[in-house]
């Protein structure tokens, strides 16, 4: 459903936001009976744009996601996953990680977990697509090409063009500087990694074999994730290379036939030559959590409650979580007849997800840690663990297990 500018009626809750968390949010609101809007700064044709097919590595969106399966279950509910399946994407059998500069090397495997897949590469945009295209079919408000110009707690929310929306319930899915976040006065435990990814798309002399490839080097990890393509060509590669500031700049400042070379070299040519690279992008790599998920009236999704360093590709899956999450506590608020600000049903939402939240972003933080240091007693420590980790198969395969969802 659409929305012509003009006077607005009130809505049961309004979402900020329409990337991948967003979107899957308003959905499964909507698709509970709630009255929801959803606000989208870009324009609904730039949305649902159909992806160019893949001649080369420029054709790829730059930035992907590898979804679990509990995220891929719920998309699968909101009859978005059919449209991410009948698209690109690339779903993999096994992750390879280890020690740049050790010993240590843990391969998790999907067929010890009795599961097709450990999960599925999707470029982003292809995502909020699946979404979209949904979205556009349900009983959703959408206002796209405008963005809220201001909003306070107890107020309604005022667009740029003029509109103004009255929701019993706001929800912030507007990203890491979420306006909404600050608006609402809700603080933030943050710091800088001093580290930045580099993103591009590559293309190998080797198959990916549907494997994630990851390496962990003293100033930083480098992930090779695979993609699929129309023609199924196996030969490209998502990466994703977070590095200290000051290497990430002298990565950035080769040339490319100089870049090919120091990627073969940091993945150890697992894949054999590099032999194309796409338009390298680079972003700084930010820690950022707010102390509070929700406020009288607000409620905070994805990165605009929590961002987290790369490493582990559950950026996404965090997001997804929060999604599952307040759906369920919205569902059974709707059940009793309450509000969906009703302060005890955010509550609940916020207890469910922030010690989760936190928990992995401790785990990130502790892997960033540990690879970083270099002294002997350390790194003896962690390619002993790596390779007692890898021979003990129930505990790695828990870990796994986790990781996608499939146990909490």
């Amino acid at each position: 459903m659409t929305a012509e500018a003009g006077e607005m009626p009130a809505f049961d809750v309004v979402v900020v936001g329409g990337g991948m968390i967003g979107s899957a949010l308003a959905l499964g609101l909507a698709r509970q009976g709630w009255h929801t809007a959803l606000v989208e700064g870009a324009g609904r044709d730039a949305l649902i744009e159909p992806a160019a097919s893949v001649q080369g590595v420029e054709d790829f969106e730059p930035r992907v996601s590898a979804i679990s399966l509990a995220s891929q279950q719920l998309l699968a509910q909101l009859d978005a996953w059919r449209h991410v399946l009948a698209g690109r994407h690339c779903s993999y059998r096994s992750m390879t990680v280890w020690d740049a500069e050790g010993t240590g090397r843990i391969q998790f495997d999907a067929a010890e977990l009795h599961a097709k897949s450990l999960g599925t590469i999707v470029e982003n945009r292809a995502l909020v697509r699946a979404l979209m295209t949904e979205l556009l079919a349900s009983d959703v408000t959408l206002l796209d090409g405008v963005r809220v110009k201001s909003w306070q707690p107890g107020s309604p929310l005022q667009l740029e063009d003029g509109r103004v929306l009255e929701a019993g319930l706001v929800i912030g899915a507007d990203g890491g500087q979420s306006r909404l976040r600050q608006w609402a006065g809700l603080a933030t435990r943050e710091w800088d990694y001093d580290q930045q990814a580099i993103v591009c798309t590559v293309r190998t002399a080797q198959p990916h074999q549907f494997t994630a490839w990851q390496s962990f080097s003293r100033t930083g990890p480098l992930a090779f994730l695979p993609l699929g393509s129309e023609s199924g060509d196996e030969h490209y590669c998502s990466i994703v290379w977070s590095q200290d500031t000051a290497e990430a700049r002298r990565l950035m400042a080769l040339d490319n036939d100089a870049f090919r070379q120091s990627l073969e070299t940091a993945i150890e040519q697992q894949l054999g030559a590099v032999q194309q690279v796409s338009r390298r992008f680079c972003f700084p790599l930010r820690q950022r959590h707010a102390k509070d998920y929700v406020a009288p009236g607000l409620a905070l999704v994805g990165d605009a409650a929590h961002t987290i360093h790369p490493l582990a590709g559950q950026g996404a899956n965090l997001g997804y979580g929060d999604v599952i999450a307040l759906l369920d506590e919205l569902a059974r608020a709707r059940a009793l007849g309450l509000s969906p600000a009703e302060p005890s049903v955010l509550g609940r939402y916020q207890r469910r997800r922030k010690g989760e939240n936190l928990t992995m972003m401790a785990a990130m933080e502790g892997f960033k840690q540990l690879f970083a240091r270099d002294e002997l007693p350390v790194r003896w420590l962690r390619n002993t663990g790596m390779r007692w980790l890898n021979q003990l198969s129930p505990l790695k395969n828990r870990i796994a297990a986790e990781a996608m969802g499939i146990i909490r």
